[in-house]
């Protein structure tokens, strides 16, 4: 018998302690349905997400799956009734194959026995499905972020899974993984697994959502088909307020060379020369793994270069380690703060000292508590970062937060040169501008500043320049109005201009 909707939550509340987390929630998903959950950090989708598949329980309303009123009290019990959740960090067993992944909720047959002819053959046939060539003795350590993904769906598949969550699933993808996946998506689709997208990325949801739910402070602000709203409405109903353009104006006098790099190399990248003026922002757009990532981590001193020469203030300087890059005025806000940028478990205070420690230090070497605490405050205001408390462990903060902090502990430094790489990953829409508004304070102070991003709009927005990496090389540099998604994609493929 065929059912309208294949999950309704209605009414849904759930508090926190004092903190009311949920509050009158509804939704209803039809078979074959993308369904796009929105909403700034903090807004409610997570506890959505738990509550749907057992991982925390509801104070009240109703949830009905197939038209049947259910109680998912543990996750087990939402797997038993097809649901499954695909979270940023995958829960794999990396040094396991491909196959024992997939069929890890049930490797033995009767006696506890396995059948690994028979355990191949089925994977084969749930890979083969999503239309993806991957061996299913392949260790899954070995495979690439998207291939990881998309055992994750086969294992969800191989579960039963008919209400499919994806939380964040093209943060860490490049734009041809993304294609990969709603190739993907739109197959489940049609299979009639529906399907609850969770995204900062609003492009990528209006792409591929049937329907869309705003989220703001646990409670919906509006649901509408795809066809009935836009991006500026859309962002309007998350944050409550206009917002104007995405990449905010900039007001900065680009001066002279603040940082210039010739001939750097290394076993990942060769001959990369370029340079940033004081004032200015350029970007290094490219590929997951064409050798962006790995220049900045050169330029700080966390890996080695073999040859090439580094000017600051057109003086050569030897950068051999992040304390001398420190020391000479550069800072690295990593690709991962949760594992690079931060350390979680200590306070917001203290993660804002560590890059600067003498600044607080006594004539006898002991820490100045009011000292910390009064510049870790001045930080925490100008940078609008919302904790409650400099006492508060860092991993308590939203994912936006987290990385205002990261920018804290540099502020904190005579820094001359910042380098971004994705300042904006996983964050949402008004965390962002934030961001950028800091960004954009940095080079109106004369800072030179470098952001790596995967997002090409982000690039194009916020860069007076951006060289093209390819393959650990430099392919060009766009400027200006030459800077658009065709012209970098065509000097990422063929090394030259459109």
């Amino acid at each position: 018998m065929s059912v309208q909707y294949r999950v309704e939550m209605k009414d849904i509340t759930k508090r926190y302690g004092g903190t009311l987390a949920l509050r009158d929630f509804s939704i209803a998903i039809k078979p074959g349905e993308i369904h796009a959950l929105i909403g700034e950090n903090g807004a409610g989708k997570s506890t959505v997400v738990k509550i749907l598949s057992g991982a925390a329980r509801k104070d009240s309303g109703t949830i009905r799956v197939d038209g049947e009123t259910v109680e998912i009290n543990s996750p087990h019990r939402g797997k038993e009734l097809g649901i499954s959740v695909i979270y940023q960090e995958f829960a794999l067993a990396p040094d396991l194959t491909v196959a024992e992944n997939i069929h890890l909720h049930k490797l033995g047959e009767a006696g506890g026995f396995i059948n690994w002819k028979k355990l191949r053959a089925k994977s084969a046939a749930i890979i083969e499905s999503l239309g993806v060539d991957i061996r299913p003795e392949a260790a899954v350590g070995k495979l690439s972020v998207a291939y990881q993904q998309v055992v994750e769906i086969a294992k969800a598949l191989s579960e039963k899974a008919r209400i499919l969550i994806l939380d964040e699933p093209t943060a860490v993808l490049t734009p041809h993984d993304v294609e990969k996946l709603v190739t993907i998506l739109f197959k489940l689709k049609d299979q009639g697994v529906s399907i609850i997208y969770i995204s900062h990325r609003l492009e990528e949801v209006f792409r591929i959502a049937d329907s869309i739910t705003v989220l703001r402070d646990g409670h919906i602000t509006g649901t509408f088909n795809r066809d009935e709203t836009d991006i500026e409405g859309v962002i309007k109903l998350m944050v409550g307020r206009e917002l104007g353009a995405l990449f905010p104006k900039r007001n900065s006098v680009i001066g002279g060379r603040v940082l210039e790099a010739q001939g750097y190399t290394s076993r990942k990248f060769s001959n990369i020369s370029f340079h940033v003026s004081k004032g200015e922002v350029i970007g290094f757009a490219g590929l997951v793994g064409s050798g962006r990532t790995e220049v900045a981590r050169a330029l700080f001193g966390a890996d080695k270069k073999e040859a090439g020469k580094l000017f600051l203030d057109e003086k050569e300087t030897f950068i051999d380690s992040p304390k001398t890059a420190v020391k000479n005025g550069l800072a690295l806000i990593p690709e991962s703060r949760k594992t690079d940028g931060l350390v979680l478990s200590m306070p917001v205070r203290e993660n804002v000292s560590l890059a600067n420690l003498k600044k607080i230090t006594g004539p006898l070497g002991w820490l100045q508590n009011k000292e910390e605490k009064g510049i870790t405050e001045k930080l925490v205001k100008s940078l609008s970062i919302k904790t409650g408390g400099i006492h508060i462990p860092a991993r308590n903060l939203s994912g936006g937060n987290q990385q205002k902090v990261v920018l804290a502990k540099w502020f904190n430094t005579q820094s001359k040169v910042i380098i971004f790489d994705e300042p904006t990953r996983g964050v949402d829409v008004g965390a962002k501008i934030d961001i950028y508004n800091l960004i954009n304070g940095c080079a109106e102070k004369g800072l030179g500043v470098i952001i790596i991003s995967s997002e090409m709009a982000e690039l194009i927005g916020m860069c007076d320049r951006i060289y093209v990496f390819s393959k650990g090389t430099i392919r060009g540099e766009l400027k200006g109005s030459e800077s658009t998604d065709q012209s970098i994609m065509q000097m990422i493929v063929h090394g030259g201009k459109a």
